[in-house]
């Protein structure tokens, strides 16, 4: 039942780690929902390349045509199919949003995963994705994107923060803490 899932927010400006967070959520049983899955589905959909302009572009669209939580709209079946009862949802980017999900999963809490501005641009650089900059000018730009559609409120209000300044092992361990606390909480 969609009630009973324990539903786990994930926010974080582009390459502060997220997929690290999912990555270890994931060893701990949790299923996942992408909030950027949406809008990549929608740049294929529109046969446009997932480019970082392109995808800022669509993200942009969709919640000028659905309204600022029309992204998590969108992945509350994805969540409520998913057969585990622990699932982390990456890519939170509103308080809108946050709403949302409040409004169908009373077991939800917010996590948030910060690195410093130059540390996240070195590691977009090196993933290559293909909606990540290339320069510090485009990934300037995507930030503040970001923060234009409420980022940096979700960063602010989150419950639990996990830096992310370390090595990998660290940064591991912090995230596990976080996990334990959120399930304690909710008593899973």
């Amino acid at each position: 039942m969609a009630e009973l899932k324990l539903v786990l927010g994930l926010a974080g400006m582009p390459g502060s780690g997220k997929s690290l967070v999912v990555k270890v959520a994931r060893e701990n049983g949790y299923a996942t929902v992408v909030m950027g899955d949406v809008v990549r589905q929608e740049a294929e959909r529109q046969s446009l390349k997932p480019t970082p302009e392109n995808i800022g572009r669509i993200m942009l669209e969709l919640r000028e045509k659905g309204g600022k939580a029309t992204i998590a709209e969108k992945c509350i079946s994805k969540i409520e199919s998913t057969k585990e009862n622990k699932v982390i949802v990456d890519g939170i980017r509103s308080l809108d949003e946050v709403e949302e999900f409040k409004k169908h999963f009373a077991r939800f809490s917010l996590v948030t995963i910060c690195s410093s501005p130059e540390t996240r641009f070195h590691r977009l650089y090196r993933r290559g994705r293909s909606d990540d900059a290339e320069c510090w000018e485009t990934f300037h730009k995507r930030d503040t994107r970001e923060l234009g559609v409420g980022l940096g409120n979700v960063i602010a209000m989150a419950e639990y923060t996990i830096v992310n300044d370390e090595v990998s092992e660290v940064v591991k361990r912090r995230i596990h803490n976080v996990l334990r606390r959120v399930e304690k909480k909710w008593g899973k």
